[in-house]
């Protein structure tokens, strides 16, 4: 015997699902914006070693240490823009020992 029943989801099914759906979204946004500020830090420190090492590599190939990250830049060790973290934070550099923060 042949039922001729169609296959699908009724309203309330349909409604169920695009509820759990939004429930689901509301709790998840709140933890990404936070997020992006982990992501800013962290790859702030990464720069900063990255940085560091080539201040090191610097002082390797010339026997001194660089006077700025400018001068750094200037003699491509490093590119204009790791001058500055992902948050905007300008890198400082102490050229009495070679440190970067």
């Amino acid at each position: 015997m042949k039922q001729n029943k169609e296959a699908g989801f009724t309203l309330i099914e349909m409604l169920i699902v695009l509820m759990i759906i939004t429930v689901l979204i509301i709790l998840l946004i709140p933890n990404l914006s936070t997020r992006s500020e982990d992501v800013h830090s962290r790859g702030c420190e990464a720069l900063i070693n990255t940085v560091q090492a080539q201040v090191q590599a610097y002082q390797l190939d010339k026997g001194k240490l660089p006077t700025s990250l400018t001068q750094l830049a200037t003699e491509n060790y490093i590119e204009e823009e790791q001058k500055t973290c992902p948050n905007e934070k300008e890198l400082q550099y102490n050229a009495s020992n070679g440190k970067v923060s």
